[in-house]
């Protein structure tokens, strides 16, 4: 029931909201987001007593063999806890700000938690595309209602790109759902289908495109910086803090298991395209000036070290993707609540046109620092176990790709500290003169931020035994 409830709470306050008006819609959506962090919390605790009792089945439509099955494992936990997190510091963020039509922009966001939390915890698949477009469309809304001036047309990109590579998911449920012996739409049934490999060596990609689409991974990228740059700041959170775990979870669940001998074949193929990503997304990240687009590349190299290291094929590097799922997620909200402040308090994201906020802003300064080097794995930071799992993960596959994945180090060094000097120390202007530090609201949600960063960089125990589980399974399929 807890399960249900982590879906049920945003949903059903979302549908609430629509219909209230002045402060009730931030109101209630602070009040579903701590309600849905404590229970978050309380499934974790759950399934480290009574892991079953967090799996419900309930008929929903037989005629087509398919049930509402619900389950978390600890992916699923850690993932759900990430979405859980993600909107309370959004929602913290944001209260003080003033959107028109709030009723239907809070409304929107609290529906997106609800399908986001629905793929996370799907066992049947075509509940599981359902959740998944449930988690598209209110993006889509608003990202087109509240975005900036090319809103319409990027927003009608990222539709195509994510509409099509939904499809080809669909083409690839139906087929398979033919080939189950007892007709069902179950993870079991699908998992324990007997494909041959030439079936196995397609069907890959219709999943796959549909996954790296999200993710997203080279060369299915180009919608996504537009997206980010255009799209209203806590909806940009919510696509790279969260949504684009979506494909890498749909690898991990439903890619690996179902189509095992297609993901062999194919594997050096998505890392090599990965590496590429790693290495492109990091360049044009150098020569950026606007703060959107920078933390978009910078996002781009990093999902896509992950997905080199999901196909990397060993214990290690999976562990270290799992791991990577909910810092990377912490650490690139914490950047774009940064964002989120500065284009706020002046107005503008062009790095050209800051400097010397220290000055007049430490405290800013000071959080955008440690976040900073833990979004380029520090050590001592959450980011840290995370990469290097992954890195040694690659080296036991291939040398060579571990070599040519670590530039992505490298380069994101440069690009991050050369976006630290910019927009922080320097001579200040006449622009950044006129900022003011954090106020009460925001430096409570960055020092929650910052305390994940800490306390997750120094004991990542936790965490590793929380999706040691996962690991093990997963690593069977190897």
């Amino acid at each position: 029931m807890l399960t249900v409830l982590l879906i049920l709470i945003p949903f059903i306050a979302g549908l609430i909201t629509f219909g209230l008006k002045g402060s009730g819609p931030k109101v209630l959506g602070m009040i579903s987001s701590l309600a849905t962090v404590t229970l978050a919390i309380g499934t974790w605790c759950r399934f480290r007593t009574a892991p079953e009792s967090l799996n419900l089945v309930a008929n929903w439509i037989p005629q087509l063999g398919s049930q509402f099955r619900v389950g978390l494992d600890g992916m699923g936990v850690m993932l759900c806890l990430l979405t859980a997190i993600a909107f309370l510091l959004i929602f913290i963020t944001i209260y003080n700000r003033n959107y028109e039509q709030s009723n239907s922009f809070y409304g929107l966001m609290l529906l997106s938690q609800a399908g986001l939390t629905g793929v996370f915890t799907a066992f049947d698949a075509l509940q599981f595309y359902i959740f998944w477009e449930l988690a598209l469309i209110p993006v889509y809304f608003l990202c087109s209602l509240w975005g900036g001036e090319k809103r319409i047309a990027v927003t009608f990109k990222f539709f195509i790109y994510t509409f099509l590579g939904s499809l080809l998911m669909l083409v690839g449920i139906i087929y398979l759902y033919f080939q189950t012996p007892d007709h069902s739409f179950s993870w079991t049934s699908f998992t324990g289908t007997q494909l041959s490999a030439g079936d196995q060596k397609w069907l890959f990609w219709l999943f796959f495109v549909a996954f790296a689409i999200k993710m997203p991974v080279f060369p299915f990228h180009t919608w996504q910086p537009d997206t980010y740059e255009q799209s209203p700041t806590p909806v940009t959170m919510i696509l790279s803090g969260v949504m684009v775990k979506m494909g890498l979870f749909g690898v991990i669940r439903w890619l690996l298991p179902v189509v095992p001998q297609g993901a062999a074949m194919w594997s050096d193929v998505v890392i090599v395209l990965s590496i590429i990503g790693i290495i492109y997304a990091s360049c044009i990240a150098m020569v950026q000036n606007d703060l959107k687009r920078l933390i978009a590349y910078s996002s781009i190299a990093h999902i896509g070290l992950m997905c080199a290291a999901i196909f990397a094929n060993n214990e290690q590097s999976l562990q270290g993707v799992l791991v990577q799922l909910f810092n990377h997620g912490i650490n690139i909200v914490g950047l774009w609540i940064v964002v989120e402040i500065i284009q706020q308090r002046l107005g503008v994201k062009n790095m050209d046109e800051l400097g010397g906020i220290a000055q007049k802003a430490p405290r800013l300064a000071i959080f955008l620092v440690i976040i900073s080097l833990a979004n380029i794995g520090l050590p001592l930071t959450n980011g840290f176990i995370g990469e290097f799992l992954m890195f040694s993960g690659l080296f036991q596959h291939n040398h060579w790709f571990m070599a040519f994945a670590g530039l992505g180090i490298i380069l994101s060094a440069v690009y991050t500290l050369n976006m630290i000097q910019k927009v922080i120390f320097g001579q200040g202007n006449t622009l950044t003169e006129t900022t003011t530090d954090l106020l009460p609201g925001e430096t409570l949600v960055l020092s929650l931020v910052v305390i994940m960063i800490i306390v997750l960089g120094v004991y990542p125990k936790p965490m590793l035994d929380l999706v040691s589980g996962t690991t093990e399974m997963a690593s069977k399929l190897f």
